[in-house]
């Protein structure tokens, strides 16, 4: 950024008549992206009194207020301190069709923690590679991603800032960062520059604003915006590659290899049922003070016995800590985004535990099978979700992962008591047939999930659930186990 050379601001009349052609392309542009379901996502992020607001601000006035929303991101508060980075941002994403603008982001406060040295290198490193991936998803899954530099020098900061500060009105939009950042503005370019070079890419690249005359900033903003909107809706048909997996994975076994025969009396299944839900007890408190969050992800066949596996977990926990999220059909809100954003919208907080009654893991299996997208999707989303599983992680997360196995003649038994059975009718429906008529693809789709997502971070673990009381057993051992590994 120290070596940009700025465009040169054109005369008074040729800007003039160029913003005005820009607001009317910008007010076409949003009736043909809602045509086209594309969603804007516009993050506007520089130095402080740049006129990052009342750019967006002059800019909104060109579209439709249904089709937008603006978020001004501050410091984040002490919730959102309690999820993982990228959370606060990535519930804020546009649905199809609309736009989001960000006055500052997620670049703000990454270079924001890199000034006042509360990032090291490595979780400097660490945070970068989050937010390139962050981006790299969006714009996969369909996403225009705009990014907004504004660029003013020091000298211009420090009499805005002054302006500002002289009148009673507009003293309160001065900061104490602010101030700060102006004083160590030097120190401030070289984090900006090196942040703006380790994030720019290809299909989310940095547009450095000359902000020095607020017109000529808002036309270089509203230029690109519809430029990029132009070029984001010729390449909307294009595949996207698919990027090898980085992550180190766990061998996991075929669905075909695991003997199903496991099995356990009733006296021990009670015995060790009551030792197991008590220590699971004690763990959930230590897990609160020590504010560990856990997931927990179930999949499995239709009648696997997923609910009464999940009771038995649930049973043992305090339940202001936890909360099972029962995962059907994407609501059109949901289906409206990124695929991720409904399972973003329910991570846990800090020592606190979600239970997934099925997951994100619907993209490989349910999705593909049915053909609810692409198959460039689907590929894409092995990787995708290993990615998502990693932030999980990183942020501090145990993520335990069933599969609950049971072979065809018992989903058939199962079936058939349900139905014959008035008071468990409502558990069987006829999707439940149409799936199992779909084994065979259904358990070569659930093998390629397993051989592609068993990371070391997040493994899975595989449920024997001809009997019941084994699986159940076995899935509370492993959480157990899994928790006391976390606490130590």
């Amino acid at each position: 950024m120290k070596n940009w050379i700025p465009e040169e601001m054109p005369q008074e009349d040729e800007l003039k008549e160029r913003l005005k052609a820009a607001r009317e392309k910008l007010a076409s542009l949003q009736l043909q992206i809602k045509g086209h379901e594309l969603p804007v996502l516009v993050l506007i992020e520089g130095w402080g009194a740049a006129g990052k607001g009342s750019a967006i601000g002059t800019v909104i006035k060109n579209i439709d207020p249904r089709f937008f929303k603006v978020f001004s991101m501050s410091a984040p508060t002490e919730e959102e301190k309690r999820k993982p980075f990228l959370h606060r941002y990535f519930v804020r994403i546009p649905e199809a069709g609309k736009f989001v603008f960000l006055d500052s982001g997620w670049a703000d406060e990454v270079a924001g923690q890199r000034m006042r040295g509360e990032l090291d290198d490595e979780q400097y490193a660490s945070r970068i590679e989050s937010v390139k991936r962050f981006e790299r998803q969006l714009t996969d899954n369909g996403y225009l991603v705009l990014k907004f530099f504004f660029q003013i020098s020091h000298k211009e900061q420090k009499k805005r800032l002054e302006e500002l500060e002289s009148e009673k009105d507009t003293a309160w939009r001065v900061s104490k960062h602010d101030k700060w950042q102006n004083k160590h503005y030097e120190q401030c370019m070289e984090v900006f520059s090196q942040y703006l070079s380790d994030t720019d890419s290809p299909v989310a690249p940095w547009y450095i604003v000359d902000a020095k005359d607020k017109k000529w900033a808002q036309l270089q903003v509203l230029e690109r915006i519809c430029s990029g909107i132009e070029v984001a809706m010729q390449n909307a048909s294009l595949a996207v590659p698919l990027l090898q997996n980085v992550f180190p994975l766990v061998k996991q076994p075929r669905l075909s290899e695991i003997a199903l025969d496991k099995c356990m009396t009733e006296e021990e299944y009670k015995e060790e049922l009551h030792r197991l839900q008590q220590r699971l007890g004690d763990l959930h408190y230590r897990l609160y003070r020590k504010k560990v969050p856990v997931i927990i992800a179930y999949e499995g066949w239709d009648a696997a016995g997923k609910g009464g596996n999940i009771k038995r977990i649930a049973e043992a926990l305090d339940p202001r800590g936890y909360e099972v999220h029962p995962i059907a059909s994407p609501e059109p809100h949901e289906k409206a985004r990124h695929y991720l954003w409904r399972f973003w919208n329910r991570l846990p907080k800090t020592g606190h535990i979600a239970i997934f009654d099925r997951t994100w893991y619907g993209r490989v299996m349910v999705e593909r099978l049915e053909g609810f997208c692409s198959t460039n999707d689907w590929q894409r989303a092995y990787n995708e979700i290993n990615e998502f599983e990693k932030e999980l992680s990183e942020w501090g997360a145990v993520i335990i992962k069933f599969w609950v196995q049971i072979d065809k003649d018992t989903q058939l038994e199962r079936f058939e008591e349900r139905q014959n059975t008035p008071s468990k009718q409502w558990k069987i429906t006829d999707e439940d047939w149409r799936n199992r008529e779909k084994w065979d693809a259904y358990e070569e789709a659930v093998d390629e999930m397993l051989l592609k997502t068993s990371t070391t971070f997040a493994p899975w673990h595989i449920l024997e659930s001809v009997d019941k009381k084994y699986a159940r057993i076995k899935a509370l051992r492993i959480v157990v186990e899994e928790l006391e590994k976390a606490l130590k």
